[in-house]
């Protein structure tokens, strides 16, 4: 083809750092770090754009997206994001979070964040399990399935019900926008790209709490093939995590 008839058409962003992701194969914080990465671009905000990290698989993030970061106790990002967006409020700051993480020792402080209306945006990886410390049992767990700490399954009787934060936090009076998508396809790909867009648009425009919660695989401590994790994706997990919208007060794009 002529070099004059050749178009670009894919690229990598550039606050995306050129270092390989250190993620089991078939999970989904690669596509997810990816996403985060088109959007700081889309709206150039890398020079004011803050990460606060949880603690877990995705508590590297400083070393693939380039912007500066911050690394909070476990469960205590939300706390952390409201501190800095309060001090310096033209920043945009978003957390990255996983199940663990967010449902489990930090479910207070998400509820609050939400409840109080903070003008941050929160990225929820749930993968159904405790993926960094070994496969334990998370909140987000189905019923019956079998971790390290539930090897029998996971029982409602004894364990609760698996937690559903996009539900529950779409009834905060103080939340904005929330949204639950997956990145398993071309299809969710898009999906996905939308919804963390918009989230840091309704940051920009003081709109107020964000949180998009992204389905993701756990292939290791599934005990999985990357493909045969997104058939349990596809055939379970949605089953009780369904996508789509939960809240939007803030309208169309």
């Amino acid at each position: 083809m002529p070099e004059a008839a050749e178009k670009k058409v894919f690229s990598k962003p550039s606050c995306l750092l050129p270092n390989p992701f250190h993620f089991c194969p078939g999970c989904h914080h690669g596509v997810i770090h990816r996403l985060i990465a088109e959007a700081i671009d889309y709206h150039d905000i890398a020079s004011r754009a803050i990460s606060v990290i949880g603690v877990g698989c995705g508590v590297f993030l400083y070393d693939y997206i380039a912007v500066d970061s911050c690394e909070a106790p476990h469960g205590r990002a939300p706390a952390l994001a409201t501190g800095l967006k309060r001090a310096s409020p033209r920043s945009v700051i978003f957390t990255y979070q996983g199940d663990g993480d967010l449902g489990a020792i930090g479910t207070s402080e998400i509820i609050h964040a939400a409840n109080r209306g903070e003008n941050i945006t929160v990225f929820f990886v749930n993968n159904s399990v405790y993926g960094m410390t070994g496969g334990q049992m998370a909140p987000t767990t189905l019923e019956g399935q079998k971790t390290t700490t539930t090897p029998l399954g996971r029982d409602p009787q004894g364990e609760g019900y698996p937690l559903k934060v996009a539900e529950m936090l779409a009834s905060m009076e103080g939340s904005t926008y929330v949204e639950r998508v997956a990145c398993h396809t071309p299809k969710h790909i898009r999906r996905a790209r939308k919804a963390v867009n918009k989230s840091m648009d309704i940051q920009l425009n003081n709109k107020g709490f964000s949180l998009i919660e992204f389905i993701s695989a756990c292939p290791t401590n599934w005990r999985l093939q990357p493909e045969e994790s997104v058939k349990r994706m596809e055939e379970t997990m949605m089953d009780v995590y369904p996508l789509g919208v939960y809240k939007d007060l803030a309208g169309e794009d």
